[in-house]
Formats: structure tokens, C-alpha cells, sequence
């Protein structure tokens, strides 16, 4: 039996789709066919959407709309109302997945909110092809997005994850690549161990390994592309007794890694799972007693 023409109309699909991070053969074969049978695509850039659809050899039938950080608040009860009127919408970002680091939260929030359906075009991630090729543990991770842009804000950030088991994965800009790994030897320690990917999946493809002294040391002249930071997570607190010889030790290894005696202290205190002050009372014991001896 049909339905009358009062009958309500069922509400429509939002569909997140996927993009190459670089290699747009990585485009999954369903995304050609969403981009073609969508009523409405919203993109975050159209010009890079025309790009791709001709890279794919593909023609998008729909209404195409802008979906960026600028109109995204204004344009979300727009794509719901569509939504609701029973339209199929297709959510695609410049690279990688809507939402991650990218416009289509407030979208998929506000589609939960009305009950409407929800699915993905499952595609490229710039998180877990740098996760993967970092060489890090990858069995527990924690994506921490964009860092601040100011120097204190991101240093704070970084120092609220310091002692975070898991490893650590960052978006960041190439012109503030320098610096952040600069603040991260500052809050992680010279000797914790790192990766910068950069251009993941494209001609110039590079992934850098090593501690985050020797990254920052490689990062001052600059770096240029698309830049993805992994690092390894803080080591377990062991709770050891540790000598204060042993303590002392620990800190000139750091020391001698480039560490400042202030951020050395910390971070074997951390390790060692001791109040700071233990490992300070310990250094300047030491320096007092090498004073003394003839």
C-alpha cells in the first residue's frame, strides 16, 4: 500500500566520506559512486572537490556547497533541513575524514539530534598511516589534534599530557613545526622518542625518526609539506628504590643529552616515581660532597 500524500517524508542519509590525504588513488571505489548519487555534497573547499571529482572521472549530479570552519555553524541547520526533507548528503574535507581536525562535528551532532541516519565512506587517515609508520607503539593512542598557536598555551597543553602512557599523535603546520618540537623537549624530555611524517602518500613522502632533540635540531632550517608529529608515550613509573647515586647518575645522562638540569630532574623523578624535590636533594648533595672532596 502506498502511503498518502500526508504521509511524512522519511529523512535522508548523511554520508562521511573519506579523501585521499595525497594520492588520490587511494579514493575508495564507494566514494565515486556517493559523490554521484548524492542530492547535496558540502565541501570544504569546492575548488579541491572539483579537483578531485575530475581526478576520479566522476560527475556529481547534486547541489554542491561550501562546508567550511567560517560557515559551518550558519550552514549545519541548512544541510539538516535537507536532511529532514529526505536528501542524501555527502560530507567531504580537503583530505582525510570529516571531523577529525576537520568541519563536520556540529553536522553529524545536530543529524544525532534529529534521529537521522549516519554512515561513512571509510577512507585515508593522516592519524593512523603516521601511527603506523612511526615505528611507536601502536597498540594505545591518543590523537591531541592541532596544538595552540601561542607559545604558552601550547606549552601548557603539552605538559598537561607529559606523563600520558599512550602514544601521542599531532597535526601541525610546517612554519610552527620548530618551535613545537622545541616546546616538546621542554615538556617530554630531549631523549623521548619521536616521528615527523611528512606528505604522507605523496612523491616527496618522508618520515623522520628519532629523539625529540635530534627532530628539533632537524627542524630549524625548516620543513616544508603536510606534517604529522608521533610521540612515544611517557614510561611507566616504576616505583623503584632507586639510590641517589643512581638518581644523580640519571640526571647527568640527561644532561648530557642536551636536557636543561631542571627538566633532566623532572623527568627522572617521573620515571623514578619520586616527588621532584628527592631527585633535587640528591643533585645537590652530590655537587656539595664533590665541593668537599680534596
Amino acid at each position: 500500500m502506498t502511503g498518502s500524500p500526508d504521509s511524512p517524508q522519511p529523512a535522508g542519509t548523511l554520508v562521511l566520506a573519506g579523501t585521499p590525504i595525497g594520492d588520490t588513488s587511494d579514493a575508495p571505489p564507494r566514494l565515486a559512486q556517493e559523490l554521484a548519487a548524492a542530492d547535496v555534497v558540502a565541501a570544504e573547499d569546492t575548488r579541491r572537490l572539483k579537483r578531485l571529482t575530475q581526478a576520479l572521472g566522476v560527475h556529481v549530479n547534486g547541489r554542491v556547497v561550501s562546508y567550511f570552519e567560517g560557515n559551518e555553524a550558519a550552514r549545519t541547520p541548512e544541510l539538516v533541513e535537507a536532511l529532514t526533507a529526505g536528501s542524501r548528503v555527502l560530507l567531504v574535507t580537503d583530505a582525510g575524514m570529516p571531523s577529525v581536525s576537520d568541519p563536520g562535528y556540529r553536522l553529524v551532532a545536530a543529524a544525532v539530534e534529529q534521529d537521522i541516519r549516519v554512515t561513512a565512506v571509510p577512507g585515508p587517515s593522516a592519524v593512523l598511516t603516521a601511527l603506523a609508520l612511526s615505528g611507536l607503539p601502536v597498540d594505545r593512542f591518543c590523537f591531541e589534534g592541532f596544538l595552540p598557536r601561542k607559545a604558552g598555551e601550547r606549552l601548557s597543553r603539552l605538559k598537561d599530557v607529559a606523563d600520558e602512557r599512550r602514544t601521542l599523535v599531532y597535526f601541525e603546520a610546517p612554519h610552527r613545526l620548530d618551535d613545537t618540537l622545541v616546546a616538546m623537549v621542554e615538556a617530554f624530555g630531549a631523549s623521548r622518542r619521536a616521528a615527523v611524517c611528512r606528505e604522507l602518500t605523496k612523491t616527496y613522502e618522508e618520515v623522520k625518526r628519532g629523539s625529540l632533540k635530534e627532530l628539533a635540531e632537524w627542524a630549524a632550517d625548516g620543513v616544508r609539506g603536510e606534517i604529522t608529529v608521533v610521540v612515544e608515550g611517557a614510561p611507566e613509573k616504576s616505583g623503584e628504590d632507586v639510590t641517589p647515586a643512581e638518581l644523580v647518575r640519571r640526571v647527568q645522562v640527561r644532561e648530557e643529552a642536551g636536557e636543561r638540569r631542571k627538566e633532566a630532574i623532572a623527568a627522572v623523578a617521573a620515571d623514578a616515581g619520586l616527588p621532584k624535590r628527592n631527585v633535587f636533594d640528591a643533585v645537590v648533595a652530590a655537587k656539595n660532597a664533590s665541593r668537599d672532596t680534596p
